[in-house]
């Protein structure tokens, strides 16, 4: 058997040959990886076997814990197995039965990853369809030894047969599979700027996956790294939620010899398991537009009480997309500078770019990042990659050490148009990119220089202060037979709403008599003037009411002023007229007032007592990234002769057919 990667996944996955009929093509994976796992399992076993099985007739009687420790020692490996079965051993009868005892003889981790594998009920349905012993004789004999094949090269195989089973299930593979192309593009601009560390021998760095799925990120860097550096050491780290996907994810992990108990199962955003870790490089694909209600109390609980000591201190996004509380969580996850700084390779859809406007949640977030001076690259990606989804997707590259050009910067590129399409459709994928595009991208990041497809920014070019404009209140007054009678119907009802068993003939409403008197005369346009009209105090509850019936907003009216408290003598403003003006961060919001508002408005002025939260300043600061804005290339209409050619065209083809019709 060669040890390509590629023709040795195809001859395990030829098994699946025995399970046609009877089997869904969708669920070959959850026999193949396990089996496979096994296999290579038993094989890296085979020479401290009789070691491990002499120790264990010595220490069974031994506490579990106690019996653990010294096997774990004596097989010299993250893993042992007190049975004296393999899969060449099981014989022809009771093979369930022996292949059962045979798994559970194995050390509590690798265990662990059958049991998720839901490995009995398969091995249940492989007997009841007569295919157990076959299955089982098929693996025994394909050689997986660490002689024949190592453990770089098995967790290529692996992750090829991974990649097979996620393309034979492809309604769901995008939940926890992400495409090898997107997954090689982020990987690459992630590790790029530490080509030269890589390269020291015996060098040792940390990777994470927040949402590891079946662990493509993680392989994807291990691969990466071991392609500049087979003498490099990668410690792989990661949590998964899909049961089924942790199992794929942790037996990916130690075929590959990491040590499993790094990857653990459950929410990442309620129940983080590696909470007091930090990480030199990180990459995830979080779910796409999943709400986070299920883990909301947590989430806001942390939010609340640990502020910036938790992971979700700059805000919490909107609770039907739980995107950048992945971001957050990561950022949270960054190794000091001083220790060497992090590195963040993220795949988003568009909503985290502007979703949300200033002051709200997601732009709290995106203000964090980009004052932090965090984000240093995003790459638009063809429509059409993923499994799942079509819809437009980003990979966002964040780093905590800049280097000395990058500072301040943040780097767009729009790969938008570098795709090849694929010859078969998988689920919604029907793009991919190859060798040549995913370098052309790296080249461009590597580069930091402007083209037609990327641009440089500073960060203060996405921020703005969105100030508020008011416009003064204009009342004109005017007093008419049937308003009068709808303010006295109203005072009525509201009276009898107080006190049914009140009288009709109770005190008229305030105003009335003077009300009664201005009936017909013309519009009176000053408050003032027309309050000045009445002799009894009035509250301003009362004025508040007459108002509503008699007053309505007129631009030829005098403006109306405060009367009292700390406002006293200044403009009263016209809610209905309230607007808001986003002045970007780069310009005085009184140099933007003055010429983009008062030339249209000479009597506008800025709100002054909404002030901003962290500067204190007037207007509320927002961060967008308007991505496709940056991009926009103008198209100029067709010319109106062409499009009436169309058209006649077109009406001549109707007349035909309806001529066609009658006759």
């Amino acid at each position: 058997m060669t040890n390509n990667f590629s023709s040795t996944a195809a001859f395990i996955w030829a098994v699946a040959d025995l399970l046609r009929g009877d089997f869904k093509q969708s669920q070959y994976g959850r026999v193949i990886l396990p089996f496979t796992l096994l296999r290579r399992l038993e094989c890296v076993l085979a020479p401290s076997k009789q070691a491990v099985l002499n120790k264990y007739e010595q220490v069974k009687g031994l506490p579990l814990e106690a019996q653990e420790k010294v096997l774990l020692h004596t097989a010299d490996l993250p893993f042992y197995n007190t049975s004296k079965m393999d899969l060449g051993k099981l014989g022809e009868t009771q093979v369930l039965d022996n292949i059962d005892a045979y798994v559970q003889a194995f050390s509590k981790d690798a265990r662990e990853i059958f049991e998720h594998f839901a490995f009995e009920d398969f091995l249940d349905k492989l007997q009841d369809a007569d295919l157990l012993y076959k299955v089982c004789d098929k693996f025994a004999n394909i050689d997986l030894s660490p002689a024949a094949i190592s453990n770089y090269e098995m967790g290529l195989v692996f992750e090829e047969l991974i990649r097979r089973f996620a393309e034979s299930s492809n309604e769901t593979a995008g939940e926890h599979f992400t495409p090898r192309d997107i997954v090689r593009l982020t990987t690459s601009l992630v590790f790029c700027e530490d080509n030269e560390a890589l390269t020291q021998p015996g060098i040792v760095r940390s990777i994470y996956d927040p949402t590891s799925g079946t662990g493509g990120f993680l392989s994807s860097g291990m691969e990466y790294v071991h392609e500049l550096n087979s003498q490099a050491h990668m410690a792989a780290f990661g949590q998964e939620l899909n049961p089924e996907s942790y199992a794929i994810c942790k037996a990916d992990m130690l075929i590959k010899g990491q040590k499993i108990d790094n990857i653990k199962l459950g929410n990442t955003l309620s129940d983080d398991q590696l909470r007091t870790e930090k990480f030199d490089y990180m990459l995830s694909n979080p779910p796409f537009g999943v709400d986070w209600k299920k883990v909301q109390k947590q989430v806001n609980d942390e939010h609340k009480f640990k502020g910036y000591d938790g992971r979700f201190g700059p805000g919490l996004p909107r609770v039907s997309d739980g995107s950048l509380l992945f971001l957050l969580h990561l950022i949270s996850k960054f190794r000091d500078v001083k220790k060497g700084g992090s590195r963040i390779g993220i795949i988003l859809n568009g909503s985290p770019l502007f979703t949300g406007g200033a002051g709200s949640g997601e732009s709290e977030i995106r203000r964090y990042i980009l004052e932090s001076d965090l984000l240093e690259t995003i790459v638009a990606l063809p429509t059409d990659m993923f499994y799942n989804t079509g819809i437009a997707t980003y990979v966002w590259v964040l780093c905590n050490h800049k280097a000395k050009e990058r500072k301040g910067k943040v780097q767009l590129i729009n790969a938008t148009s570098l795709f090849a399409p694929m010859r078969k459709s998988l689920g919604s994928k029907r793009r991919m990119m190859t060798e040549q595009q995913i370098e052309q991208v790296v080249e461009l990041h590597g580069h930091f220089e402007e083209s037609n497809i990327c641009k440089v920014f500073d960060t203060k070019e996405f921020g703005y202060r969105r100030i508020t404009v008011e416009r003064p209140l204009k009342l004109a007054f005017e007093v008419t037979e049937e308003r009068l009678q709808n303010y006295v119907s109203e005072y009525l009802e509201k009276a009898q709403k107080k006190d049914p068993t009140i009288q009709i003939d109770l005190a008229p409403p305030a105003g009335f008599e003077v009300l009664q008197s201005l009936i017909g005369l013309p519009k009176i346009m000053s408050r003032k003037e027309f309050f000045a009209r009445f002799t009894e105090k009035m509250t301003a509850a009362e004025k508040k009411q007459i108002c509503k019936h008699f007053a309505e907003q007129d631009e030829q009216a005098v403006a109306c002023f405060h009367e009292s408290g700390k406002l006293k003598g200044q403009p009263e403003a016209n809610p209905d007229l309230r607007d808001n003006e986003n002045v970007p961060l780069s310009e005085s919001i009184e140099d933007y007032f003055a010429r983009e508002v008062l030339p249209h408005v000479p009597d506008a002025w800025i709100d002054t007592g909404k002030t901003d939260e962290q500067d204190g300043q007037p207007g509320i600061v927002g961060y967008e990234i308007p991505f496709n804005r940056h991009f926009y290339q103008y198209q100029p209409p067709r010319p109106l002769e062409a499009i009436d050619a169309d058209l006649d065209k077109v009406s001549a083809e109707i007349m035909a057919l309806l001529q066609e019709v009658h006759s």
